[in-house]
């Protein structure tokens, strides 16, 4: 394969796409009903059923380049100390009926999947781009999560509604993670709306807040280090090394696990059905005990959450460096999360086993209903429990849709993890014969398989890999790449 263009990495994920039984594109069906809906937008009149807050100083924070916005926040310091906390998700449902040509098309991929330099979005983008996305300056339907946030974390009361909403600032992730982090001048899309800095900086007190009480609950915080392509002259020439972690993330991602959380509940205490995000008790643990033991550190025979996340605060301290490292190796074995149906009343199904890494006994992926179908699966059930109709899925239903959204979600992690490695593969394939370190990552029928630290790539040792465990460090050699498959073929040094 000549050098990677942008156009012919399109063109390697669409074909990836469809090996994987996604639809790259939309049928014709589908762009006219979207089409159809440009001219028929959705009635934004405040009602008893509706608020409208659209006088509030909403914001919402993002990648950059994202166009799919599907959370905006306000806070306001109320006088005894608490912190009235809201979220807005956009209420994808009132343009994407249960049935309707679109709602089909979005099951299918049931993921927006994110191949490098192209978007594969689920809902064609006249919606997620636009008419379902919480732009700046539009005028927008939302369910609202409104909490009250204690100063020790804990949400003493909750609410859940409709309202209409209206983005007066669209930032991004590191521009405001560079303000908050390296006391850096006000970005100016912040300094030109009024109150918008206290704002912000009041929603990183409230995160900080909830953030405290899921660490003393035992949540697991990582560090992770991705590699992201360098285009030049449409060219991709390089790899360039980003770690993820900023306060900007760490506002947006404590809100998403609150709001998740309360969405859960919500569902359970209207004894409605639900769809849950679990992460199971980790397996493997006893080789997570084995790498704490490396360190010198000891962790119960048991699993327990709140002994890994004290050891897990401790590496980060003693070598931080060095702590992405450690992460991967922990993400790795705690394994994937998926989705589960919670009937009403349950207390004996497998959503008992909450989510494992975020310290959290009820979870329901809510937030991201342009991104995932599972979220627009909850909304409607949150959308009807608020109007007292019967839930729209049966439990049968839930439990089909939970597997193939667990199926697709499987298949969209295999086609961003190939273009990753024909990405890498073409940019390794001058650095043959170097050998770098590098963590196992996972060990299958198929082979076993390895990422190297820096930069972070992901290959197969097809030498060397006898006895070889999942996290364990290894010292690799780069022996040969093939940029049409995406394959990286590593020795392991001895």
């Amino acid at each position: 394969m000549n050098q990677l263009t942008n156009a012919s990495l399109t063109r390697i994920a669409r074909r990836a796409m469809i090996e994987n039984g996604f639809a790259p594109e939309e049928p014709q069906k589908v762009i006219e009903a979207a089409e159809s809906l440009e001219t028929k937008p959705p009635d934004l009149t405040a009602s008893s059923s509706v608020r409208d807050l659209r006088a509030l100083l909403w914001s919402s924070i993002d990648n950059e380049s994202s166009r799919d916005l599907d959370q905006v926040e306000y806070a306001e310091e109320l006088e005894n100390g608490d912190i009235r906390l809201l979220v807005g998700i956009a209420d994808v449902d009132a343009l994407v009926p249960k049935d309707s040509v679109i709602d089909a098309f979005a099951y299918k991929n049931t993921i927006s999947v994110y191949a490098a330099n192209h978007v594969f979005p689920m809902l064609p983008e006249q919606l997620s781009a636009d008419l379902t996305s919480l732009r700046a300056g539009s005028d927008r339907l939302a369910v609202v999560v409104e909490m009250i946030v204690r100063a020790d974390g804990d949400v003493r009361t909750s609410n859940v509604y409709r309202a209409l909403v209206r983005n007066r600032a669209k930032l991004s992730y590191a521009e405001i993670g560079a303000w908050l982090d390296e006391n850096l001048p006000t970005p100016e899309s912040v300094a030109e709306v009024e109150g918008l800095d206290a704002q912000i900086r009041l929603q990183q007190k409230t995160a900080a807040h909830l953030y405290q009480l899921r660490r003393r609950n035992g949540a697991l915080e990582f560090e992770t280090i991705e590699a992201a392509p360098v285009v030049l002259d449409d060219m991709i020439s390089d790899l360039k090394t980003q770690r993820r972690n900023n306060s900007a993330r760490e506002i947006i991602e404590n809100f998403m696990i609150a709001v998740n959380v309360e969405m859960a509940e919500f569902l359970e205490s209207r004894h409605s059905l639900s769809l849950r995000r679990v992460v199971k008790t980790p397996a493997r643990w006893n080789r997570i005990v084995e790498i704490a033991a490396s360190f010198g550190e000891h962790l119960p025979q048991n699993p327990d959450s709140v002994a890994l996340a004290e050891f897990l605060e401790r590496r980060r301290k003693a070598d931080a460096v060095h702590f992405p490292d450690l992460s991967l190796s922990i993400i790795k074995l705690l394994g994937a999360g998926e989705y589960v149906v919670q009937a009403p009343d349950a207390t004996d199904d497998s959503s008992s086993d909450g989510h494992f890494g975020l310290a959290v006994q009820d979870y329901a992926h809510s937030t991201a209903p342009n991104r995932r179908y599972a979220d627009l699966i909850v909304q409607r059930l949150v959308k009807a429990t608020l109007e007292k109709r019967r839930a729209p899925y049966s439990a049968e239903e839930l439990t089909k849709i939970a597997a193939h959204c667990n199926e697709r979600e499987s298949r969209a992690r295999k086609v961003e993890r190939q273009i990753r490695k024909i990405i890498a593969a073409s940019v390794m394939s001058s650095r043959v014969g170097e050998t770098f370190d590098a963590i196992v990552t996972g060990i299958t029928p198929s082979g076993t398989f390895a990422r190297t630290l820096r930069p972070p790539v992901d290959g197969r040792i097809v030498l060397g890999e006898e006895h070889l465990q999942v996290g364990e460090k290894v010292r690799v050699k780069l022996i040969d790449t093939d940029a049409e498959k995406g394959f990286i073929d590593f020795a392991c040094l001895h």
